[in-house]
């Protein structure tokens, strides 16, 4: 699957917010589902909700990913 692009609108994003704002996840599921392990990050499981994302990751939930702009 080509992955979608989500254009930032500062230097970062947290990986939480990211999942919000792109509508892969809402509220505490976002919270469940990196705590779970759901999450990759540029390939590599993600477990921190703060993590920083800048331009240039790709985070991957299921089928779905997402490539991180710059604005």
């Amino acid at each position: 699957m080509t992955p979608t692009d989500f254009a930032l609108r500062g230097e970062h994003i947290t990986l939480e917010a990211l999942l919000k704002a792109s509508g892969l996840a809402a509220g505490g599921a976002a919270k469940r589902l990196i705590a779970e392990g759901g999450v990759r990050v540029n390939g590599e499981p993600e477990t921190r909700r703060g993590r920083k994302l800048r331009a240039g990751d790709e985070v991957g939930v299921g089928e779905a990913r997402l490539h991180v702009r710059p604005a």
